[in-house]
């Protein structure tokens, strides 16, 4: 009876009872050569599909852009510019009506060519004053490439799809800002790809092994 019981709760569940020892392992996949090639990037996990003319697109068919701002210190002005600052950030602020995003990203420094025209008028400088004050002004430029001295970026990105409510987005938010007193211009590609190194590579600069140029 236990038997007929058994092999009918078998065939009504279509359940199959192992009582062995033996333990389903799980299949690995296999990857083609290619495969295995490209998943060595870190490009070919995110859906960028190039960046030109200061937006980023993306495999989807959205544009990313946006500006840059000019860094102000608020701080150091009377009162009431103070004042007329924030109150024209707050007007600023509320104008937006869409999904945006403040990005705050550090960019080294490259005094290379300053420092190369420095070196040039101490050599031609016979004054030794002058060579002085150009000799300190070498140091200082020494002093912020061996400490990896950054200058820090302020950026307001959007995402649109259609180009003319992009260009609207923009304007609006350029003159908005010039209303409180803050300069701003429209992201460059270098800017893009710069703020993208500072999300995927702690801010280095790679050619290749994980964020290709794009």
């Amino acid at each position: 009876m236990n038997n007929a019981m058994n092999n009918n709760m078998q065939a009504n569940t279509g359940a199959r009872i192992n009582t062995g020892n033996k333990t389903n392992k799980p299949v690995r996949k296999v990857l083609s050569k290619e495969e295995q090639n490209n998943r060595k990037y870190t490009e070919n996990w995110i859906n960028v599909k190039k960046i030109s003319n200061g937006i980023l697109y993306n495999t989807e068919g959205v544009m990313i852009t946006g500006v840059k701002i000019r860094p102000k210190n608020i701080f150091i002005l009377d009162r009431y510019s103070m004042d007329n600052t924030l109150v024209g950030l707050m007007n600023f602020y509320n104008t937006i009506d869409y999904e945006f995003w403040l990005v705050i990203a550090d960019r080294p420094v490259d005094i290379a060519v300053y420092q190369a025209e420095l070196q040039l008028l101490y050599n031609r400088a016979s004054d030794p004053t002058i060579r002085k004050i150009i000799g300190q002004d070498l140091d200082k430029g020494d002093y912020f490439v061996n400490n990896s001295v950054v200058d820090t970026e302020y950026y307001l990105l959007f995402k649109e799809r259609n180009v003319d409510m992009m260009q609207k987005k923009l304007r609006g938010m350029i003159n908005g800002l010039a209303a409180a007193g803050l300069v701003a211009s429209q992201t460059s590609s270098d800017d893009l790809r710069m703020i993208l190194d500072n999300f995927l590579n702690g801010g280095r600069n790679f050619e290749s092994g994980t964020v290709m140029p794009l």
